[in-house]
């Protein structure tokens, strides 16, 4: 069966028991709202407008933080991952602060910056920029040697090198590293907005459930899996694109 069929099916399997669980009596209809209500109820807090309030606020904090991590890891990552003695030099405080969880850290991070935009940001950051670090540096040091030597025996020089071979070469793993953050960077925000916030999708989730509002619950907790996916959806794409060099090499 075609894998794009075979997607389709499970999807709607998978909606069809969503929506015949609570109908049929088998799960409370007060703890599962059936699929076709919230759709309905997402679609009314789109109308309303609420939902996109709500959807601009957490995706400007995701994109502030994981733009951040991207910016810092990056660089560093290069830098680590071509020179060993930089990698052997920092090399222990960073993986000892990756093990420190994000959540954790979130009452310094609080303590330091406050309960507003700031914090949500850090913490943010913080999730996402391990995987982009780790990635990168993964990437660097995973390059065929003989691109190296061939670029070399060519006189290239060593901002060329760089640029036409290290960066090219090490992008796949850079974006998967992206990825990864993006997917970090997610669980920490819905945790932060549930904390420490008054609007955010997070934020609506935790609230609905509280004032039980279950319809809306849901209809968050579908916005932020959509959401989500487009941006992995976006991000994978931009990894295909800056990797096309790399598949017509390997036909070759």
């Amino acid at each position: 069966m075609n894998s794009k069929v075979m997607r389709l099916v499970v999807i709607v399997v998978f909606f069809s028991i969503w929506e015949l669980l609570p109908d049929l009596g088998l799960v409370n209809p007060k703890f599962l709202t059936p699929a076709s209500v919230v759709f309905q109820t997402l679609w009314h807090l789109i109308q309303s407008g609420e939902l996109v309030n709500h959807f601009r606020i957490s995706l400007t904090r995701i994109g502030f933080g994981l733009g951040l991590a991207f910016v810092v890891a990056c660089p560093l990552g290069l830098v680590m991952g071509w020179f060993r003695g930089v990698e052997l030099a920092i090399d222990a405080p960073l993986q000892a602060g990756r093990q420190i969880s994000a959540l954790a850290l979130f009452p310094v991070f609080i303590l330091f910056f406050g309960i507003g935009e700031v914090s949500k940001v850090v913490i943010i950051f913080w999730a996402s920029v391990w995987p982009v670090l780790l990635n990168t540096i993964t990437g660097v040091k995973g390059i065929d040697p003989l691109l190296i030597k061939s670029a070399r025996s060519m006189d290239a020089s060593a901002f060329t090198l760089f640029r036409k071979v290290v960066l090219p070469a090490a992008a796949p793993a850079i974006f998967t590293g992206v990825r990864l953050g993006a997917s970090y960077a997610f669980m920490v925000l819905v945790a932060a907005e549930m904390i420490g916030a008054n609007a955010g999708l997070g934020f609506l989730v935790l609230n609905s459930q509280e004032t039980f509002r279950i319809p809306e619950m849901y209809a968050a907790i579908t916005a932020l899996c959509l959401l989500g996916l487009t941006i992995n959806n976006i991000l994978l794409a931009c990894e295909q694109r800056v990797s096309r060099w790399k598949e017509v090499r390997e036909v070759h």
